[in-house]
């Protein structure tokens, strides 16, 4: 094998990687959990310290009693006043905005 088409191949397999990657974050415009989670932090935040959280990382289908959208559900739980207070949370795995937010 000559290193001309070594480099080719190389070359090759870097575009069509990259090809895929920008392919595949158009077919699926959803925002990272972890973001979305971030940001439903920082609003929790504002009002007193948190103690723990966690998102799931898959989708799951929520009916609003209209449509179905994809979200991601999760929790957040802190102390306030010496009681603790846990939240349960689906956000729209499109924009990030929170659908529904309930104390539990």
């Amino acid at each position: 094998m000559k290193l001309r088409d070594f480099l080719i191949g190389v070359a090759t397999g870097l575009a069509a990687a990259i090809i895929i990657k920008e392919t595949t974050e158009r077919i699926s415009p959803f925002v990272p959990a972890n973001q979305v989670l971030n940001n439903v932090k920082s609003e929790f935040k504002k009002e007193a310290p948190i103690d723990g959280s966690w998102i799931y990382m898959k989708t799951e289908d929520f009916y609003n009693g209209i449509t179905s959208i994809p979200v991601y559900k999760g929790g957040i739980s802190r102390v306030v006043n010496g009681d603790m207070e846990s939240f349960e949370f689906a956000a729209d795995a499109r924009t990030g905005v929170v659908v529904d937010l309930k104390r539990i």
